[in-house]
């Protein structure tokens, strides 16, 4: 597998609340993870990174992944483990108090991909289907939309459009979305925080993931598309392909 991890602060933001990567455990096995922190006085850095920090740690001792179900279970036990121990600092620094982060975060193996996710950090996979959408926003506008009180249309420009119903660390315990997928030669992960997916549309990233470049020139140019299209939020993304990518990199 080959993996490209980018962050960028955005063109509007003083510093990155964003943290993220890929990590291998002994069994050749990845993780890649992104998560958007939030929080007064820099908290949202701390959240992140925290998270960012204890994900890897705990899963250079996870391995070789055995089935969907470990690591699924993984995912989830981790994910409790990470927000008590958030919760728990922010109790005790005022300074942090209300810091939380989003979170996507996927186990990649040869055969498939686990994910997991809280808040409205973004998976998605380009494969021989196209490009979807694997994970769902834990969001207001969301919650709109699938009740029928507003359109899709309509939630792109909502003045409550950042406004999230679960986050990391912010509540004594925590229940994630979790989903399994075959992950087969050619395809591509795509995990991005909504600095990305708030300003590059869907098309638009297809179109990008379908180029005859390396991954790290397609991680590029998202990153140049959400910041010449306003580039207010930190932006950060992951990239993941199994074998021979679309692209054609080895």
């Amino acid at each position: 597998m080959e993996s490209v991890y980018k962050t960028d602060k955005g063109r509007v933001r003083q510093h990155n609340e964003d943290s993220g990567g890929v990590f291998e455990n002994a069994g050749g096995d990845l993780l890649a993870i992104v998560a958007d922190g939030m929080g007064g006085h820099r908290a949202g850095d701390i959240a992140s990174g925290m998270t960012v920090q204890c994900f890897k740690e705990a899963f250079e001792k996870f391995g070789p992944v055995a089935d969907a179900e470990s690591a699924e279970a993984w995912l989830s036990e981790t994910i409790g483990e990470v927000n008590a121990r958030l919760f728990e600092h922010a109790a005790h620094h005022p300074e942090c108090e209300g810091m939380g982060t989003t979170l996507v975060a996927a186990v990649c193996t040869e055969g498939f991909i686990s994910i997991a996710n809280i808040g409205d950090s973004r998976g998605y996979i380009f494969n021989e289907n196209g490009f979807q959408q694997l994970t769902e926003d834990h969001s207001l506008v969301n919650e709109l939309v699938k009740t029928g009180q507003i359109s899709k249309e309509d939630a792109e420009n909502h003045p409550h459009k950042n406004v999230i119903l679960k986050a990391l660390g912010t509540e004594d315990s925590i229940s994630p979305d979790l989903k399994t997928i075959v992950f087969e030669e050619n395809d591509t992960l795509l995990l991005c925080s909504d600095g990305l997916s708030n300003k590059v549309p869907t098309e638009v990233m297809k179109e990008v993931l379908e180029k005859d470049l390396p991954l790290g020139e397609k991680a590029d140019m998202l990153v140049d598309y959400a910041n010449e299209n306003g580039g207010e939020d930190n932006i950060t993304i992951v990239l993941l392909s199994s074998g021979r990518n679309k692209g054609g990199c080895p």
